[in-house]
């Protein structure tokens, strides 16, 4: 295993790897509460049966794909990092897809497992490569800021601080309410882990989040702590019902399709060379074995959809446990094997309810939109763009609006600042489909 991991080229020990799993695994673990609370729309009432999915049933798809995709990340990749059902892709899911959109979540899940077959068969043949190149930087940066504006903006509107408006649309929620008083002291806590730089200071928060919510009775408290795992059964192969479904066949699914496929190629580019830069795995500015964590990365998507969750990607929480000394695959094994643990302690992490989880998702999304400063927001062919990517997000309620809105956009500003050379003719290809995506919108 030392060996096999180059432990002593590496300049590592079993216990820094074994501790720096764990650290990445307590600074993600609010997936496992987070992920079945946004799928299976937790915060929406009265929501029609067949676009609610089985909160235990997505619990242990959750834990799962995280497990299995951090495995074939640390065997196959060898990188210190771990995967899970990612954060804005699960809520352009439950939010944008089913509730908005009014699609069943197996026509959803169908969308997550063809968007992993093409990442796979892209980066297969390295077009991949061309394709990520192709779409512009400022772009790219947009498209995570929209992100992070759209998932605070569920967490505030889980919380009650923002709530429905006839007048402004929008408004200042009843911050006399309970489980208002709640969600602002979880983001208050957990504001002030994260500040004091505590890892896993997300987890924590809710965690003592949770714990106040029962003493004042806001939280029913768990009649217990470790119980058998949840049956899989509800949305375990569900996906491939949704080939047989010709409603499924439409323009609209396409755009979806697209939409995982991008935003998962954005995380997953960023997310690498991040944690493999900050272990000192960069080697002449290139990421050694680049093409295994991708496929890895693309397989653990693909076994996600079956066993019946959103795409699966690595987590920049990775970065916590290579900052308490992770470098090898081995501390992605580690975290696998925590998450694998966690499908006993069902009963304890399913009290959570969405107040408590909001702190989460505001702090996500503040790590998210810090990439605007990437932005070269003095050159007005590019801040157009950009800005209608990003504010498109929260205000449509769809990740795909924003990026549809900014890849339309960006060669009409780029031709009239006559630089026309600069635009790649990918952007093209994309601009046709999104025009299109518009225009049968609403059919």
């Amino acid at each position: 295993m030392k060996k096999y991991f180059q432990f002593e080229e590496l300049g590592t020990n079993y216990r820094r790897e074994f501790l720096g799993g764990l650290t990445t695994f307590l600074a993600m673990a609010y997936i496992l509460v987070v992920n079945p609370i946004t799928l299976t729309l937790a915060d929406v009432p009265d929501l029609p049966d067949a676009l609610r999915m089985d909160h235990g049933a997505v619990f242990v798809a959750t834990a799962l794909a995280a497990a299995v995709g951090s495995i074939i990340m640390g065997l196959l990749g060898k990188f210190p990092i771990a995967l899970a059902p990612g954060m804005g892709l699960n809520a352009f899911f439950a939010y944008t897809v089913v509730l908005s959109g009014g699609i069943p979540w197996q026509h959803a899940l169908g969308a997550v497992l063809i968007s992993s077959v093409f990442f796979l068969l892209l980066t297969l043949s390295g077009i991949r490569e061309k394709i990520i190149n192709a779409i512009p930087v400022e772009l790219k940066h947009a498209v995570g800021a929209g992100i992070g504006l759209f998932i605070t903006f569920i967490g505030l509107k889980n919380a009650g601080i923002i709530v429905d408006n006839p007048a402004t649309l929008v408004g200042l929620g009843d911050l006399t309410n309970g489980n208002t008083l709640l969600a602002i002291f979880g983001i208050l806590i957990t504001v002030i882990f994260m500040t004091k730089g505590i890892n896993g200071g997300v987890f924590y928060g809710m965690i003592i989040t949770a714990v106040v919510g029962m003493i004042f009775n806001l939280i029913d408290v768990p009649t217990k702590v470790v119980d058998a795992i949840p049956s899989i059964e509800p949305t375990f192969g569900a996906v491939f019902t949704s080939f047989s479904d010709s409603s499924f066949y439409t323009s609209e699914m396409l755009v979806i399709i697209l939409t995982f496929l991008f935003v998962d190629f954005f995380d997953n580019a960023g997310t690498l060379v991040a944690v493999a830069n900050q272990a000192g795995l960069m080697k002449d500015n290139k990421l050694p074995n680049a093409g295994r964590a991708l496929f890895a990365d693309s397989i653990a998507s693909l076994v996600g959809s079956i066993f019946g969750t959103s795409t699966t990607t690595s987590y920049i929480e990775s970065s916590a446990g290579v900052a308490a000394g992770a470098k090898t695959g081995f501390a992605a094994l580690v975290t696998a094997g925590f998450f694998l643990l966690s499908l006993f302690f069902f009963p304890l992490l399913s009290v959570i309810t969405a107040p408590v989880t909001s702190a989460a998702l505001v702090i996500v999304g503040v790590l998210m939109v810090s990439s605007l400063a990437e932005i070269k927001w003095s050159r007005f062919e590019i801040a157009v763009p950009s800005f209608l990517t990003m504010i498109a997000m929260p205000l449509t309620y769809s990740i795909a609006t924003g990026i549809a809105a900014g890849f339309i956009f960006y060669p009409i500003t780029m031709i009239m600042a006559g630089k026309r050379k600069d635009i790649h003719p990918i952007m093209y290809i994309f601009f046709v489909i999104f025009v299109l995506y518009f225009i049968f919108l609403k059919e």
